[in-house]
């Protein structure tokens, strides 16, 4: 091999190691290997950059904001409210968790489904008296199996079918394509959570670990035209909500206390509550309910001020203050925010706050300026699972958006038109109709996820036109004696491996190159091994880091560290058996 071979491959054996050993954020390493790769002219401007430009990029961008406005018109919570039900045992409840969150990954990124389903189904399981660390991991494995029913149900698929089709200069995959290996995989996927996992999963009652720091007084007011005005208490759902209670109405400079669920509620009503923090996002998902006009917020810590904000917030694994205990983080000028409370494992740290080392997944509820959540859209540092000031859902606009998915979906799977225009005209007219606002629109954009995508596009290429594809795939040949079968299992090992170690975008990006020069020097069928990337890539369930959505659900499932290896690890064993065993019977290996 050339000299840029020899540097591509140190690039990618240096990027593999700093990703793995070091918190640097992905797309902060994949932009400097791309810097190298440009300025030693091992690519062109133009190849450097085309990542930027490629559809299967732009097309995750748009469906990121298609998501969003299901999400800002409640579209989410109509379909929850309509399936979730009263289920008597935790198999029943899983049984009725499956269906729609398998559903919307399909179609949607699974990041804001389990965003979404979080606060949702941790009310549910204490209505249902069920714990939700009974519920948490499998909500988010759901959502990972449900992403690879479809080419848009996760970044990755859309990324690889996109760098298929710049590599190969064919026509790429159908939307439908992965589905004949995804169903049978998810299917197998969720009988195999259902049977095991309640009895795998530790019994933790919801221990409401920041106590009496998170009780505090919550005003909203009746919408004057909206569907609770001339309701009972009891007809509106407001009588025996888990996380509070109704303590007064304020109508018109009178109040009413001990509020009998007969009351009728007028348009206008301030409506006062006793509860926690998690309880403010949702009442504004009730229909009819709105934030009240100088909603204040008295609480136990007895501190009156204008600007005050809580937010509960889970420390990222690429946090500038992992590691670091909260004083010498600098943490409140750092992030314009104070530490009240730290939780780790669902239970509240104790002691001096100033002295408590930053780990992921801890949770952590803080009192912030206003202008915390914007910086987290561009900062990557906490995963925001409790905004009280988020936008309320435009519920009249809930069926419109479902009918833009629909059709979208529709149009592409029919071949109407590329995935890449409908998803793009999705989106238009998810901001158009007023389904998401251009601000929840710009804050879907994972800008981090999109860099790194893009990024790592060029690493890939350098791999391929510097020969080092070839010499790496050659490499797998060799080591599975020019068995096709054993190179189908080699590449999901590598992938998985990789998948657990830095991102799956990242990993499938950088295999895909080698697995296509081995199937072209082997005389091989191509597409089960594109497939097996894509399927490999989504399946990583042994620990809470090795994807967004198991580190979402951490927390609020009050889980440790082991309880993923317990399930994870037979969940991941179990999922490449099936995976391999279907695309082995399913697709010929070898050129006809």
């Amino acid at each position: 091999m050339e000299w840029e071979a020899w540097l591509s491959l140190a690039l990618t054996v240096g990027a593999l190691g700093i990703l793995t050993l070091t918190r640097i954020g992905p797309h902060l390493v994949m932009m400097a290997v791309l810097t190298i790769l440009s300025t030693f002219g091992i690519l062109s401007g133009t190849e450097a950059l085309a990542g930027f430009a490629n559809a299967g990029l732009i097309t995750v961008a748009a469906m990121f904001v298609v998501a969003a406005g299901i999400h800002g018109s409640g579209g989410i919570d109509l379909l929850v409210n309509k399936v979730l039900g009263q289920p008597s045992s935790t198999r029943a409840a899983l049984g009725r968790i499956f269906a729609p969150v398998m559903l919307l990954s399909g179609f949607l990124n699974n990041t804001p489904v389990v965003a979404t389903m979080i606060p949702a189904v941790h009310a549910w399981s204490r209505k249902i008296r069920i714990p939700p660390s009974k519920l948490m991991i499998p909500l988010s494995y759901t959502a990972i199996l449900g992403g690879t029913l479809t080419l848009i149900g996760t970044s990755t698929n859309l990324v690889v079918n996109g760098q298929y089709q710049s590599l190969t200069g064919e026509a790429g995959f159908s939307l439908f394509s992965i589905a004949a290996v995804g169903i049978p995989v998810a299917l197998a996927g969720v009988a195999f959570i259902w049977f095991f996992f309640p009895q795998w999963l530790p019994d933790r009652s919801d221990k409401q670990a920041f106590g009496n720091l998170r009780e505090f007084t919550l005003e909203v007011t009746v919408a004057p035209n909206g569907p609770l005005v001339g309701q009972t208490v009891a007809q509106a759902g407001l009588r025996h909500l888990e996380r509070v209670y109704l303590a007064e109405i304020e109508r018109q400079g009178t109040i009413v206390t001990a509020v009998p669920s007969e009351e009728i509620l007028h348009g206008g009503d301030r409506l006062v509550f006793a509860g926690d923090t998690q309880a403010i996002s949702d009442l504004l998902r009730i229909n009819g309910i709105v934030p009240s006009p100088e909603n204040g917020h008295a609480d136990t810590l007895n501190q009156d001020r204008a600007e005050r904000r809580l937010v509960e917030a889970v420390v990222s694994p690429h946090c500038a203050a992992l590691g670091k205990n909260i004083r010498d983080a600098k943490f409140r000028d750092r992030y314009g925010a104070v530490v009240l409370a730290v939780a780790r494992n669902g239970e509240r740290i104790k002691g001096n706050l100033g002295t408590i080392r930053l780990a992921a997944g801890d949770t952590l509820l803080l009192e912030a300026r206003p202008a915390f959540v914007s910086r987290q859209r561009y900062n990557k540092d906490f995963l925001l699972i409790n905004d009280l000031d988020a936008e309320p859902p435009r519920h009249e606009r809930a069926y419109l958006a479902w009918t833009i998915l629909f059709a979208v979906v529709g149009a592409a799977g029919l071949g109407f038109i590329s995935m890449l225009n409908a998803a793009l005209i999705g989106a238009g007219l998810m901001i158009i109709t007023g389904c998401c606002s251009v601000s929840q629109a710009e804050k879907s954009l994972d800008l981090t996820v999109i860099v790194t995508i893009a990024a790592a596009f060029a690493l890939g290429a350098a791999l391929q036109k510097t020969g080092v594809a070839q010499w790496l795939a050659n490499s797998i040949i060799d080591l599975s004696n020019g068995t096709p079968w054993l190179m189908l299992i080699f590449t999901y090992l590598a992938v998985s491996l990789l998948t657990e170690t830095i991102t799956n975008n990242a990993a499938a990006v950088l295999m895909l190159p080698i697995v296509l020069e081995m199937t072209e020097t082997a005389g091989l069928n191509n597409e089960p091994f594109v497939f097996v990337i894509m399927m490999a890539a989504s399946a990583s369930f042994a620990t809470p880091l090795g994807y967004q959505t198991n580190l979402m659900v951490y927390g609020p499932g009050g889980y440790q560290f082991k309880d993923f290896l317990k399930v994870g690890l037979p969940m991941n064993v179990f999922i490449a058996a099936v995976t391999l065993s279907v695309l082995l019977l399913g697709w010929p290996l070898t050129r006809g």
